[in-house]
């Protein structure tokens, strides 16, 4: 049986397809000209056949334009071709960021795919599974898995009621597709995405791996990279907001967009360093990858090529063909007949085959999987979602139960947070210590893990990051608005009875705070980052004096948190399974049961309780930003003020942002 990986782009801003590494562009200058393009796939095809032993493998690019896209040409591949093709591979996979690191990286597993073929009981078994399968997991043989990969992907799990993409599920599927003898191939329409970094990162991965089963892949490439930062202390002083601020830490940017006209000196330093490696990462990968000197690919940045065919003519993409081309090439490939179908399968029926039908999981040992998404607060506030943020006693009981349970090996903590709630970060570390000292607990980074993000993970054990994961941060802020001119602007009048002389620290968002008040909030945020620093000293075995040196609210990449010593290795999520087996004593070759305790995503019943609550004022809106500021006595451990452009041009959103939306569209 014969089986591919195609990808195709649609319209892109500012992703092509190459044989390059997939590290997605998270905006650039050159993605204005690609929305004047035809609406055309850019399709880079390249497939795979396999003989039956699974051992054999001949690869070919295929450009369709040309007369030498006939299956005898295809098929004609040496065996010395075949092993170029196995060493390029390999390269890549070696290159790609789960294997790399220092002396100490080399200590933990690596979690290195190996596709095994399945032997002859097994697939005997795999078979009768998928007979006893429920019909809605029943999948047509010689099927092509269909993902499109558009839009934000979350890395919580999902349900049928959820709507987007779920990293846990896209990695799954191409897993699952990897052994499924059901599925011929894989077709991935790549769009605009709306993720960071580590996500991309995990996404590529499983490429790779898939590719050990059916290789090569295509990748896709980007035009350059900026980071921004935003700015209203102009805005808001017009508008009657006096922002008052603390930030403890250097390079603690929190904060800055409300109380600043332009950007410090010192979050410009943090942001070129990001930009500098982020791009010196991607150039180095392509440059490996495509076997381009690092100018030439600088070069082709820099001219802003607008013109598809141009981008062909240079070799970055094999094809440019509509939908229905590349449809009908997956039809000639596969043997149908041009009237027939293609047997598509798409990404949400995928997800509902289970791995135990494919003979995939069910070992005895288990492991617990937590995943801690978005900002972090104590408690629900009145205007959440039920599955918004991090909720520290949601988080903790989860914690807790693992803690007292015996069912668990070890535990993996996804986190992908730029922090919050300081107190409620404070109270998650101490729970995650407490249970590190029961069972092996792992840290997996995924975008961001960030200021109180950070702060969960250092109670880990062993902490891992993606290469290009936003991490550190050590630093917290803290600030109340002060509203009184606004209020005499809209008529509104706030007089407060009290009874102590802090009474009003931070209730009296109608004036400034008296030279008593704003003496005890820089205080109080003074105490707040010592014990981050000191903590997080504690946690990673270094002196306060050394952590100081690298914390002061400054925010690195995985590598360079690597390098400092608050990240102990880079991989994803596979590699934090791996190392869980390691510290849990469990052989690398044997099956485990990986058991998510996460929250899912909102039920159905949830969604329609909550219709109605999105149409919101600005009181509403004013009321969740200062309840933020004001709970863990207004202290935050966050990441903000970094705002890297998404790939659909989209930021980081800063409530703030909604206050002023509300205000001048009700004037």
């Amino acid at each position: 049986m014969s089986r591919f990986l195609t990808t195709t782009t649609v319209h892109i801003s500012a992703a092509i397809l190459t044989r390059s590494r997939p590290h997605l562009h998270l905006s650039s200058s050159a993605a204005i000209f690609f929305s004047t393009t035809p609406h055309r796939f850019t399709s880079t095809t390249y497939y795979c056949y396999r003989s039956k032993s699974h051992r054999s493998i001949s690869i070919r690019a295929v450009n369709s334009s040309s007369s030498d896209t006939k299956s005898d040409d295809v098929s004609s591949s040496s065996s010395s071709s075949q092993e170029d093709d196995k060493s390029e591979l390999k390269s890549e996979f070696d290159n790609n960021g789960s294997l790399r690191g220092g002396d100490e990286d080399s200590d933990y597993a690596s979690g290195e795919f190996e596709f095994q073929s399945p032997g002859a009981w097994k697939s005997f078994v795999v078979k009768l599974r998928m007979l006893i399968a429920y019909p809605w997991q029943r999948v047509r043989k010689g099927s092509v898995l269909e993902m499109k990969l558009r839009g934000q992907i979350s890395d919580q799990m999902k349900t049928r009621f959820s709507s987007g993409l779920s990293l846990p599920q896209i990695c799954e599927n191409l897993i699952k597709a990897a052994y499924d003898p059901r599925i011929s191939g894989v077709y991935l329409h790549i769009e605009t995405l709306n993720c960071g970094w580590g996500k991309i990162e995990e996404i590529r991965r499983h490429i790779l791996d898939f590719r050990k089963s059916a290789p090569p892949s295509a990748y896709f490439s980007l035009y350059g990279l900026s980071a921004q930062a935003q700015f209203l202390g102009g805005v808001l002083e017009k508008v009657g907001v006096q922002p008052q601020v603390q930030r403890i830490g250097k390079y603690k940017s929190a904060g800055d967009q409300l109380i600043r006209k332009n950007i410090s000196e010192e979050n410009r330093e943090v942001l070129t360093t990001l930009v500098d490696n982020i791009y010196g990462n991607w150039v180095d990968k392509i440059s490996q990858a495509k076997g381009k000197k690092k100018e030439d690919i600088e070069n082709f940045i820099n001219e802003g090529v607008y013109q598809v065919e141009k981008l062909k003519e240079d070799g970055w993409i094999t094809d440019i063909k509509y939908d229905d081309e590349v449809t009908s090439m997956l039809k000639t490939k596969l043997g149908i007949v041009e009237e027939k179908k293609l047997p598509l399968v798409d990404y949400k029926k995928y997800s509902r085959v289970r791995k135990w039908t494919l003979g995939l999981s069910g070992g005895k040992d288990r492991i617990a999987v937590i995943r801690a998404s978005g900002s972090i607060s104590r408690v629900r506030g009145p205007f959440s979602s039920p599955s918004s943020g991090i909720i520290a006693e949601q988080f903790i009981e989860k914690i807790r139960s693992v803690r007292e349970s015996k069912r668990y090996k070890a535990v993996i903590i996804r986190i992908d947070s730029p922090g919050g709630d300081a107190l409620a970060s404070d109270l998650m570390w101490r729970e995650i210590r407490l249970l590190a000292e029961s069972k092996p607990v792992i840290a997996s980074m995924v975008d961001v893990a960030a200021s109180g993000g950070y702060y969960m993970a250092m109670a880990a054990q062993t902490i891992l990051s993606e290469n290009l994961t936003l991490t550190g941060s050590i630093g917290v802020v803290t600030g109340k608005f002060n509203l009184g001119k606004l209020y005499e602007r809209i008529g509104f009048n706030k007089e407060i009875i009290s009874k102590g002389r802090y009474a009003e620290l931070t209730a009296a968002d109608q004036r400034p705070f008296s030279p008593d008040e704003e003496k005890l909030f820089a205080e109080s945020a003074q105490n707040a980052y010592k014990q981050f620093r000191n903590k997080a000293a504690f946690s990673r075995s270094m002196s306060v004096d050394k952590m100081e040196e690298i914390a002061q609210g400054r925010v690195w990449t995985g590598n360079d948190a690597a390098s400092r010593g608050l990240v102990d290795a880079i991989g994803g999520f596979s590699r934090a399974v791996a190392i869980a087996k390691q510290k849990a004593n469990i052989p690398q070759d044997k099956q485990v049961t990986l058991v998510e305790l996460s929250k899912s995503s909102p039920s159905l019943p949830e969604i329609l309780s909550g219709i109605g609550s999105s149409v919101i004022g600005i009181d509403t809106t004013l009321k969740q930003l200062l309840d933020g500021l004001s709970s863990s006595n207004g202290v935050q451990a966050r990441m903000d003020g970094i705002m890297f452009e998404r790939s659909q041009g989209s930021s980081f959103a800063n409530p703030i942002f909604n206050v002023l939306k509300d205000y001048l569209s009700s004037l």
